[in-house]
C-alpha cells in the first residue's frame, strides 16, 4: 500500500481525508474509496465515487459534474501547461454547474517514490509551476456538500506535450 486507505460514506464521504471507522453503509449514500498501490518502489492513486443501490436525483447532479470535469482536464491537460490553467480546467466546470465553493483541493499533485511530489495543480499561485513532459499526476475533482456527502474520482495521468495519458481507468461509470 502507498497509503492507508481513505473509505468515507455518508456525511462522511464530504471530508476528503476521512479515516475509516465502523460507519454502516446505507443504501443511496455516497461511498468514496482512496487507494494507493506501491510496486517496485513507484506509488499509484486512484479514487472512486460509489452509491449501494440506484442513484437518486441528488447524486446524479453531484457526480455529473464531477465526471465532466474529470474529462475535460483528461483531454486538454498536457506538458507545457501552466499549473494554475490546469487546475482551472476543472474548478471552471465544478464552477459553471453551481458548486465552485464546494471544490476545497487541488485538481491533482504528482505521484512518484512517494504519492503526493510536485508538481500541484492547485489554485494557489505559490505553487505555480509548467507542468513538464514525463511527469505522473493525478486528476481528482471533488465535490463536498455538508451534511450530504461527496464525490471524487481519480485517475492518474502520464503528461505528454501532446496532451495526457490515463493510466488507470475504470469503465462502469455511472450514465444516465
Amino acid at each position: 500500500m502507498a497509503f492507508p486507505p481513505i473509505v468515507a460514506a455518508g456525511e462522511n464521504s464530504a471530508r476528503p481525508h476521512h479515516q475509516p471507522g465502523d460507519y454502516v453503509l446505507k443504501a443511496g449514500e455516497p461511498i468514496i474509496i482512496d487507494l494507493g498501490a506501491r510496486l517496485n518502489g513507484y506509488c499509484a492513486d486512484i479514487t472512486r465515487t460509489y452509491i449501494l443501490g440506484p442513484p437518486d436525483e441528488q447524486f446524479k447532479k453531484i457526480f455529473s459534474p464531477v465526471r465532466r470535469a474529470q474529462v475535460k482536464a483528461e483531454a486538454e491537460l498536457r506538458a507545457g501547461l501552466d499549473s494554475l490553467a490546469a487546475d482551472a480546467l476543472a474548478r471552471e466546470v465544478i464552477a459553471a454547474a453551481g458548486y465552485g465553493e464546494a471544490f476545497g483541493h487541488s485538481l491533482g499533485h504528482g505521484v512518484g517514490l512517494a504519492v503526493h511530489e510536485s508538481p500541484a495543480m492547485s489554485p494557489n499561485p505559490e505553487r505555480r509551476t509548467v507542468l513538464k513532459a514525463g511527469s505522473v499526476v493525478t486528476v481528482e475533482p471533488g465535490l463536498y456538500l455538508t451534511g450530504w456527502g461527496g464525490v471524487r474520482l481519480e485517475d492518474m495521468v502520464l503528461l505528454k506535450p501532446d496532451g495526457a495519458e490515463v493510466m488507470n481507468r475504470y469503465l462502469d461509470y455511472y450514465e444516465w
